[in-house]
């Protein structure tokens, strides 16, 4: 029996006991293209529904978590092209199909336990088929669970005339039984038995080929792609623990390097500001690392079921923003500092050639201009965060997309270039012999070599593989990716706090002196007070004596260069 109610758009809910006593014979509902935004409690009951179909209500948000007790089925349900937020939790499982296209507020599922039943669905995200990749129908879950080796019984049964096939079907299950389970007694009694397991209406109902020799596969479509594998965010389980010790170390000593310059009493010169700069944006990065490492904590196991409101919601566009802002502005600052660092050692005895603050503040305001230029176009269409779960920007669908991520990573690789050859001139400045020690020599040589390590190991892996990416060849997957993420993009963030400012004098320094305010390490702040006034009035004394710069004095600015 079939009831089709279409093109009414004055009705607007379904009430209670809206097809009761219809009729007692199987029923298809075909309900679609109304102007229903509500199915009350109960509205199907006393039917026995075979399809109930609510599709192209553009206006139904909601359904009743009762609305289908008290009926039997439905076996289909097809709720595409409707507003629903949410599925009722009860009456689902009876479903065989379930039809979900163009359901874009449907973004969570209910418990999967409820579609014991379900054989083919078909969702508007592909997150969704996740969750049933791994699920199995009740009654497959229970045959697999029992039987492990009928492919000969199958085979067999399957080469049978359909006749002696039905006739022989119950014989042949238990033949199988017997050959499955070889000590069994003559009599009949097994270590299991079917009639342990199954009562005698449910043998009666059994058929051996098309419930065991053919079972039925749960398909779901569309798959999941490329870029949405079915994993959570991290994938790996590794990289949940990794990811946080590196996210706290970041934020914590990024914090503690602001904190100590911006409460220093000492005069902000250029790379005390340069360095306040370098913090901030590797505490973002620090930041965008435990926005993603709380969000994989909280999805673990069920990512599918928050998938959609992640990577379209505001908490991916906070962290897509921090990352790619961060990044940009971490690349450009430690470009500034390094050509900092050369330009004052190559003139450093050119006084009227020195970088002052007002030459450094509009240099960083163009790079914050820039790192912001660069973190928002995808906001307006150019590339997209929305492509994975880690919210960084990998569409090159469009060419204008495989243009901004070109000019994002050709850029970062100019800016390691830069930073690598401006420390080749300065090792070769203060290798000098005659101007630095032999001891000094060695300890500048390594110190540069950790900088341009820990730059290379933070852009080299990144850049070639997403070099390749943006050219559509990718080497890796997405999943794979993100071991470069968390082992390897985020390595100057952690690293740049302590070769920059924690392991230098300086810093040192002015982190005593703020504890000695609290009412700690009072001695060991008195001691670098009084070593910094003696170191810097002898250098006072010598350069005012000297007609010309001393090569000890042209060591000394050397060396100070790179302890800034």
């Amino acid at each position: 029996f079939q009831r089709e109610l279409c093109d009414n758009l004055r009705m607007t809910i379904i009430p209670q006991n809206a097809f009761q006593g219809m009729n007692n014979e199987s029923l298809t509902l075909k309900l679609y293209k109304n102007g229903f935004e509500d199915i009350h409690s109960h509205a199907f009951n006393g039917t026995k529904l075979n399809q109930l179909i609510l599709k192209d209500n553009k206006n139904l948000r909601r359904i009743h978590n009762d609305a289908l007790r008290g009926a039997t089925g439905p076996d289909v349900l097809d709720i595409s092209s409707t507003a629903l937020e949410s599925l009722p939790s009860y009456g689902l499982e009876a479903i065989q199909v379930l039809n979900a296209t163009s359901s874009y507020s449907l973004k969570r599922l209910p418990p999967l336990d409820k579609f014991s039943s379900l054989l083919e669905a078909v969702l508007t995200y592909p997150s969704h088929c996740c969750a049933f990749r791994n699920l199995k129908t009740e009654k497959q879950n229970l045959l697999l669970s029992i039987f492990d080796n009928f492919s000969k019984e199958c085979e067999s049964t399957m080469m049978k005339p359909t006749n002696e096939m039905l006739d022989d079907s119950n014989n042949t299950l238990w033949s199988a039984e017997r050959n499955t389970h070889p000590f069994a007694t003559d009599d009949g009694s097994f270590p299991y038995s079917y009639s342990s397991i199954f009562d005698d209406s449910e043998m009666g109902s059994f058929d051996f080929e098309y419930d065991f020799c053919q079972p039925k596969v749960l398909t779901c479509t569309p798959e999941p792609d490329a870029f949405n594998p079915c994993e959570d965010i991290l994938g790996y389980s590794f990289l949940r623990v990794l990811i946080w010790f590196i996210n706290i170390l970041a934020i914590a000593g990024n914090f503690t390097v602001l904190l100590v310059l911006l409460t220093s009493h000492y005069k902000l010169t250029v790379p005390r500001f340069l360095m306040c700069n370098l913090s901030f944006a590797d505490f973002c990065m620090g930041l965008y690392l435990l926005l993603i490492a709380s969000v994989d904590a909280q999805t673990s196991g069920q990512y599918y079921n928050h998938a959609i409101d992640w990577q379209t919601g505001s908490g991916c566009s906070t962290a897509r923003f921090f990352t790619v802002f961060a990044s940009e502005l971490s690349v450009y600052t430690l470009t500034v500092i390094t050509l900092e660092r050369w330009h004052t050692i190559t003139y450093a005895m050119q006084l009227d050639r020195k970088l002052r603050l007002r030459h450094a503040v509009p240099i960083m305001l163009g790079g914050w201009l820039f790192s912001v230029g660069i973190a928002v176009l995808p906001l307006f269409g150019v590339s997209s965060y929305m492509k994975v779960s880690i919210c960084l920007p990998m569409d090159i669908e469009t060419g204008l997309s495989q243009a901004y991520i070109l000019l994002i990573l050709v850029l970062n690789v100019v800016a390691f270039v830069v930073i690598c050859a401006c420390y080749i001139k300065i090792y070769i400045a203060v290798q000098n012999p005659e101007l630095v020690a032999a001891n000094k020599d060695t300890k500048v040589a390594k110190r540069m070599a950790v900088l341009i390590f820990t730059d290379f190991t933070c852009m080299a892996p990144i850049s070639f593989f997403a070099i390749s990416a943006a050219f559509k060849v990718p080497l890796i997957t997405v999943t794979n990716s993100k071991i470069l993420l968390v082992l390897f993009y985020p390595v100057n963030s952690c690293a740049n706090p302590f070769l920059y400012a924690i392991f230098t004098k300086a810093f040192r320094r002015d982190f005593f002196l703020l504890m000695s305010k609290l009412g700690c390490c009072k001695s060991r702040a008195e001691l670098h007070r009084m070593n910094y006034f003696s170191a810097h009035n002898s250098n006072c004394k010598n350069g005012g004596a000297a007609t010309a710069p001393s090569k000890a004095s042209q060591a000394f600015l050397l060396l100070s260069a790179l302890e800034k």
